[in-house]
């Protein structure tokens, strides 16, 4: 299943600076390794803010659910989860498709 997922970022200001380069750098290794097993298939940036859109090719509802809540800025983050189906007009070929 197709999930579009938008994360704003808001990490308290007064946070340790060790203790947020550590939630960074390891939510930074999270993403990366969901990128390389192909469930984190985009993560865009939204210009100007903290904030980024995501596209997550998973299983389920509750595949999605485990890889968000395990999410190092889990706390400081408030998702906007969209699940996303095949539009009849779009070009693209389906074969390289997981769903």
């Amino acid at each position: 299943m197709l999930f579009a997922v938008r994360m704003d970022v808001d990490i308290p200001r007064d946070l340790d600076p060790e203790v947020r380069e550590d939630l960074v750098a390891r939510e930074k290794a999270y993403c990366r390794e969901l990128q390389k097993s192909g469930e984190w298939v985009h993560i865009w940036r939204c210009v100007g803010q903290y904030a980024n859109i995501s596209v997550f090719d998973v299983a389920d509802n509750e595949a999605l659910h485990q890889i968000l809540w395990n999410l190092p800025l889990f706390p400081y983050l408030t998702l906007d989860v969209t699940a996303l189906a095949r539009h009849p007009s779009d070009l693209a070929p389906t074969s390289s498709r997981k769903t």
